[in-house]
């Protein structure tokens, strides 16, 4: 059994990476709604800093990366500008557009752009049977998305372009960051290796916050308790928890896979949105479920 493990570590850790998502999807998604989305980002990743910089300091004695190599400093802040701040960005903007489902079906393309932009960069190749997990969680993570409908809302094609348009900048964005992490990562530490990426994304919205003059909004944000809370919460299992994760994922096991096995989140989802918003579920949501992780099983054969 240790030998499975050790064998598909990287594996085991995009399928945690994925759950710690799912609870920072559902905390972030509580927060935007009380201090706005772009306070969130921010202080998210302030906090997350202060997880990683005690952390860091109890495991390595070092409270911020400075052992880290030249290397690892610029391909990782490259890394954490495009994920954090422009994927981010990104993504945001398409919800407010298209809504986050479709946003979400659109986001499943992350798979597919990591595994190419691997090839291009870093010359990963994958196996017949890893595509095939691909194509399947892929196809379980749509089905599932397609089917779930809001308050009111029925299921349509006819997307805003921009919409589209931002989606897909979210979708390169994060699979560019994760391929750029793999290139810097090395055989560094990756969490420190993810302290410089949430270094580089608090020096990126710092510098939007100032040119947009939203500083008075993110004063406003850091008194609202409720916000502050579960901004908290999602910043312990986002970019502290889970940006971790995914580099230790991705530096054991091709970033492609890795990158599909995090795309569950939108799947995993559906039980906690049952819990706690009493959604109801589909036949096909069950279905895409299903298929998603019949994917995901592909991967560990």
């Amino acid at each position: 059994m240790a030998d499975f493990i050790n064998h598909h570590l990287g594996e085991f850790a995009a399928l945690l990476t994925a759950f710690f998502w799912t609870i920072t999807a559902l905390a972030f998604e509580s927060a935007s709604k009380k201090i706005g989305s772009l306070a969130v980002n921010i202080i998210r990743l302030v906090i997350g800093f202060v997880f990683l910089s005690i952390y860091n300091l109890i495991t390595r004695k070092f409270v911020l990366p400075i052992d880290a190599t030249l290397h690892n400093w610029i391909w990782l802040t490259i890394s954490g500008l495009i994920g954090f701040v422009f994927g981010d960005l990104c993504l945001f903007k398409s919800y407010t557009i298209i809504g986050s489902r479709f946003s979400m079906l659109i986001m499943t393309l992350v798979p597919p752009i990591t595994a190419l932009f691997s090839w291009i960069m870093i010359g990963e190749k994958l196996k017949l049977l890893h595509l095939l997990g691909m194509a399947l969680t892929f196809s379980g993570i749509a089905m599932a998305i397609f089917s779930r409908e809001g308050k009111g809302e029925k299921l349509s094609l006819k997307l805003a372009p921009s919409g589209i348009f931002f989606a897909i900048g979210g979708a390169i964005g994060q699979a560019l960051g994760l391929v750029l992490s793999k290139i810097g990562l090395g055989d560094y530490d990756p969490f420190a290796a993810t302290q410089i990426r949430v270094i580089a994304g608090i020096a990126g919205f710092s510098f939007l916050i100032t040119i947009m003059s939203r500083w008075g909004s993110v004063k406003t944000a850091i008194g609202n308790k409720a916000g502050v809370l579960t901004t908290t919460l999602g910043a312990f299992f986002g970019p502290f928890l889970g940006v971790s994760f995914s580099l230790v994922s991705v530096k054991f096991t091709e970033a492609g896979i890795a990158s599909t096995i995090m795309a569950l989140v939108p799947v995993l989802i559906i039980l906690p949105a049952i819990i706690l918003y009493k959604q109801k579920v589909t036949v096909a949501e069950i279905i895409g479920a299903i298929i998603s992780v019949a994917g995901v099983a592909v991967f560990f054969m």
